[in-house]
This record gives C-alpha cells, structure tokens and sequence, in this order.
C-alpha cells in the first residue's frame, strides 16, 4: 500500500488494509461508522481475513453494537478468529490502521475521507510494538450477542427452517436492528416470526434464552406488549400436565398480506 488512499469511503480504506495483509491489524481509535463499516465489509470479505485487534472506546462500541445486525456478525467474526474487541482508555488523536509494514491514518475532512499511509520501515515498526503493547493491557469488550449463524441453525433446528427463512428475511430488509424507532429489535422480530410459523410462546422465549438473545420474562414482556397493540395474538394449546401453552398467531391483517421484505416495514409502522 504505496500510496495515500484519498478521496475514498471508510469501507474502501478498509477494504484495501484486509486484501493486503496477511499478519495482524491494529484498528486503533475508530469511529462509529468506522466499526460498522468493518463489520459490514469483513463479512462480506472474500478471502482469507487476518486477525483484527480493534482498539476501540466503550461507549462507541456499546452504541454499536446496539444493533443486533452489527452485533450478530461481529459475533460471527469472534467466533471465526478474526476479530477481537478490547477498549481504550487514553485515545490517540486519530484513527489508525497499523500492520507489520504500513500505518494508516483515517482523517475525516467533511464528507471526505483519507487513508494516509506510511511504510516507513523504523516508525511503522515502533508504532506496532506500541500499540501492541497497548492492546496486551486493554480490557477485554464483552460482547453478549450471539453469532448470527449459531442464531439461524438453531432456529432451524428448535422452531422450523420457515421461521429461519423469515428471520434472515427480515433481517436483510432492515438497515439497522435496535428497537428504536429505526429498526425492530431482535426480541420483537424473533416472536413475530414465530407468530407467522404459529409457533409456541414456550419454544421461542426458550429458544431465545438458549441462544443468548434474552431472557424468557424479556420474550414474555415484549410478547404482552405486541398482544395489546394488536399485532399478534395467541391460543392456548392445551399439554399433558401443567398449564396449557401458548400458541402465536399474526393478530392483525396487514401483517398476514405481508410478505416477509414488508413485514418488517408493516409492523414498524405499526408501532409507530
């Protein structure tokens, strides 16, 4: 990486550092959209990633991985070896990219950003080792989240492949997965699908616990708050011993003519 990388977007910068190294990466300081944007593109990678160490403010990764979206593939990418999380205490004054043969410095100028890449042998060298040194006494971020893919198996495996279907579905229309007004968060979309499978209330608030997304009195709370607004409904299904369980059903109309791409947009708007 001769040359500075200008007039780019973060992704491409990004992109260009995991598609030329080989060893490891130091992802010191990024921004918010830096995180997610790595995210999105080691994802989508084709290849071979090395083992980003990502330096990187508490706050900042909290309000990240807020988004279950983000959170869920950055679990996958922990899970794979090829990203670890710990947080900074005292941030340098820029973003950077350090491998064992190049620095870059992220500068953000307006809407413009810049890569400025040294491979200065002697300060490229000095920088690993001190950020290196830094990353051995960092605490480690834990993220709670799930891995995506641990998500859809046992989706597949404990409600039905359907549900999966339409849990990755709606997923894939929504830009973001917080619950806040932007995006539905994973709680409501797991009992919504569940509703459309009509699966039982039981089985996917398990299921949901088993896996990491939220407890069963979370499910149970969220699935109270859909019922009063009208948007699911449920029947009790009578068992052997005990109390009969509670079977989810879509409770409003415009969700039922929804297909999966709409579903997410319907509900929101609901919601709202």
């Amino acid at each position: 990486m001769a040359s500075n990388l200008l007039n780019h977007q973060i992704d491409d910068i990004l992109e260009s550092v995991l598609e030329e190294t080989t060893g490891d990466v130091y992802m010191i300081n990024p921004s918010w959209d830096a995180i997610d944007e790595f995210v999105t593109v080691a994802t989508a990678f084709d290849g071979d990633l090395p083992t980003v160490h990502m330096l990187a403010d508490d706050r900042t990764l909290k309000d990240v991985m807020d988004d279950f979206i983000v959170a869920s593939n950055a679990a996958d990418l922990i899970a794979d070896g090829a990203l670890e999380l710990r947080t900074l205490e005292q941030a340098p004054e820029n973003s950077l990219l350090i491998t064992e043969d190049s620095v870059v410095a992220v500068v953000h100028a307006g809407d413009r950003v810049g890569g400025l890449v040294t491979e200065d042998e002697e300060f490229v060298e000095s920088a690993f080792d001190t950020y290196a040194g830094r990353w051995e006494e960092a605490d480690d971020f834990n993220l709670r989240t799930p891995p995506i893919t641990r998500v859809r198996e046992t989706l597949t495996d404990e409600i039905s492949a359907e549900a999966e279907e339409d849990f990755t579905a709606i997923l894939n229309s929504l830009e973001t997965a917080r619950g806040d007004g932007d995006g539905l968060d994973e709680v409501t979309i797991s009992l919504l699908v569940a509703a459309k499978n009509e699966a039982l209330l039981y089985d996917i608030s398990k299921w949901g616990e088993d896996v990491g997304i939220a407890s069963k009195a979370t499910f149970s709370r969220t699935k109270t708050k859909l019922e009063d607004m009208g948007l699911i409904d449920t029947e009790k299904v009578p068992i052997d011993v005990g109390r009969p369980r509670l079977r989810l059903k879509i409770g409003d109309e415009r969700l039922d003519e929804a297909d999966n791409g709409q579903l997410a947009t319907v509900a929101q708007s609901i919601l709202n």
